[in-house]
């Protein structure tokens, strides 16, 4: 590549870093943190703790399972091969921005009649996931389907799946401290087949 054309993509990336940092930055300042922490007891309390999303969602829910784990809960991602059957006393928390994804609205019915609870990360408040849950945890992001760029100029709900992350990690940072493990004791349980 000629460096001109370096030039240009390498102020395009950080053009586009910025504001997708800008983004999060707002969609932060916009979370009612009482409501957030509202999930924590649910955590707790949960004999065993179920995670389902969908796409990229689901990828950012396996990571937090993955720090879950790491503080001693005992965690499963629905549909892996050793996931076992939900039952009373389980806590199924869901991630959908829509609340309408017809898998993980299939997995909270499930989960319900089983007589486990179930908590939802989504962008509204308004949806069937988010009548079958105990709780919903409310991210002001776009839904994949928001093509105006009125919330978020990225593409197909990014910003939902971003705030997942860093919101779950916050999450993890506020069970950690609880918790009080150090973190050279956690890291007895980080995977070792690598």
């Amino acid at each position: 590549m000629n460096t001109n054309i370096e030039t240009d993509l390498a102020t395009d990336i950080q053009s586009n870093l910025e504001m997708i940092l800008a983004e999060n930055q707002l969609l932060a300042s916009k979370l009612n943190f009482e409501q957030i922490a509202e999930l924590i007891p649910f955590l707790q309390n949960a004999e065993r703790i179920f995670l389902i999303g969908a796409g990229r969602t689901g990828l950012t829910l396996k990571a937090f399972a993955m720090r879950l784990m790491h503080l001693g809960f005992t965690v499963f991602v629905a549909g892996e091969t050793t996931t076992p059957a939900i039952k009373k006393g389980d806590l199924l928390l869901a991630g959908s921005g829509s609340g309408t994804t017809g898998s993980i609205v299939n997995a909270a019915q499930k989960a319900v009649s089983s007589g486990a609870q179930v908590v939802a990360i989504s962008t509204t408040l308004e949806s069937v996931l988010a009548e079958l849950s105990a709780h919903v945890t409310v991210l002001p992001a776009a839904q994949k389907q928001d093509h105006g760029a009125t919330i978020s100029k990225q593409y197909a709900g990014s910003l939902f799946e971003q705030s997942i992350l860093l919101l779950t990690d916050a999450i993890i940072q506020t069970l950690w401290r609880l918790d009080g493990t150090p973190a050279e004791e956690l890291w007895k349980s980080h995977a070792n087949l690598e």
